[in-house]
């Protein structure tokens, strides 16, 4: 009777041993980790538990997690994150800001791979409650912001849609000198006022769209980046201010959009002798970030590519996802970290630009882009295809190349969220 009561004791503690063994909910097992912020380059384990990272290592038992997931020769990366997008869905037609132009965040985000979407000025500082409330605190993708200078955001011609109010009314009508995107309506106090009120999403401001002819909302612009403490991306295209002009008036942290862009609007990158501009060198030099803003007409070969022969790259992959890019060359940001890994940047720094560098420049690297223990697990696991496939710009020209990203998994915080081929589902046996 002692034999048998000893037994059952010692099977007792085994099981609640086992019990406390089990410390994770999932185990990533197996693949080949890129966390560039922490210089991990190698086959390891992730442990996740209760939507938090508690551990990287060489080989975490099967024992110690209530579910298993095996990637062997998959990638594992950070969640990536798109710094450029417009995701103010609404019901309205013309327009980005509640409108029918931009894209649900969360049909687009996990399926590539995203955790992370920036809005990127549909929003500003009088619409921001509308698109906080009806978006964003309703979305599975985490949405953060870049707030518009204009106050309306990307609303199309405020007198038309009725959105100015009535004591600015008489002064834009009357005054010539305010086009359809009227100046006063840009108002650095204000804005920097709402980002203070929300800087749990918002990030940053934005000018961009501009076609005035003088250079007053880019002052007023950088005046809110200051008076907030947040970086400005700029996607300005100003008659009476020249790109180097404009670069000069960036400061360090400010990002320019559609880096590699050829439009008559604004000067390019790339000089008429194949080289990158002197005075673009020296703006990414102190410390001005250049993003590549795909979006439908904003990415060309003949710039991208001989920058990058220059030694010039983007310091983020910025997709500029809306309903007409996404149908176009941009395709998904998926297809520009492709396409930048065919056109000879190497897998570490396509990586490099998709998770820390654009958390950094968004100034979330202290909880995003990366898969330190105690971050939030956001994670990708991302196959690399090989075979006959073809990339396209702004400008319908193509590039042939021989290896594609697809997502196969998307984790965010803690949860699946995208399972291309069932990695995480359970076997059915017939």
């Amino acid at each position: 009777m002692f034999k048998l009561k000893y037994q059952s004791f010692l099977i007792m503690l085994f099981w609640i041993s086992f019990c406390d063994a089990q410390i994770f909910d999932l185990v990533i097992k197996n693949g080949h980790v890129i966390d560039p912020k922490n210089n991990l380059d190698s086959k390891l384990d992730i442990g996740i538990s209760n939507g938090i990272i508690k551990e990287v290592s060489n080989n975490i038992s099967s024992y110690e997690s209530k579910k298993i997931i095996d990637v062997s020769g998959m990638y594992v990366v950070p969640g990536l994150i798109d710094i450029h997008t417009h995701v103010f869905v609404g019901g309205v037609p013309d327009v980005f800001a509640n409108g029918r132009n931009s894209v649900s965040a969360d049909n687009f985000s996990f399926r590539s791979g995203i955790t992370t979407m920036v809005d990127t000025g549909t929003s500003g500082w009088r619409n921001f409650p509308t698109f906080k409330k009806n978006v964003i605190e309703k979305s599975d993708t985490r949405i953060l912001v870049f707030l518009n200078i204009a106050g309306n955001g990307m609303s199309g011609n405020p007198i038309l849609t009725g959105l100015v109010d009535e004591e600015y009314l008489e002064k834009i009508t009357s005054d010539k000198k305010y086009n359809q995107q009227d100046i006063i309506d840009m108002d650095a106090q204000k804005t920097a006022s709402v980002i203070e009120q929300n800087k749990d999403v918002i990030i940053g401001v934005k000018i961009g769209h501009y076609e005035g002819e003088e250079i007053t909302p880019f002052k007023i612009a950088i005046e809110a980046g200051n008076i907030a403490d947040v970086p400005v991306i700029v996607e300005c295209h100003l008659p009476q201010i020249s790109l180097e002009n404009q670069l000069k008036m960036m400061r360090q942290g400010d990002i320019l959009s559609h880096s590699f862009e050829n439009v008559e609007e604004r000067e390019t990158v790339i000089d008429k002798n194949g080289k990158v501009r002197k005075y673009v060198i020296e703006a990414k030099q102190r410390g001005v970030l250049f993003d590549v803003s795909h979006g439908g007409y904003g990415f060309w070969f003949n710039q991208a590519l001989p920058a990058l022969k220059n030694g010039f790259k983007p310091d983020t992959f910025g997709s500029d996802l809306h309903k007409f890019s996404m149908n176009k060359g941009m395709k998904s940001m998926l297809n520009i970290m492709s396409k930048y890994l065919n056109m000879g940047m190497n897998l570490n720094e396509v990586i490099l630009r998709a998770t820390w560098n654009p958390a950094k420049s968004i100034k979330r690297g202290d909880e995003l882009g990366s898969l330190s223990v105690g971050n939030k697990a956001d994670i990708s696991v991302l196959s690399l295809n090989s075979g006959n496939y073809g990339f396209v710009d702004a400008a319908g020209f193509r590039i042939r190349g021989d290896k594609k990203f697809l997502a196969e998994l998307t984790i965010k915080d803690g949860l699946i969220r995208w399972d291309l081929n069932g990695l995480g589902a359970n076997k059915y046996n017939q």
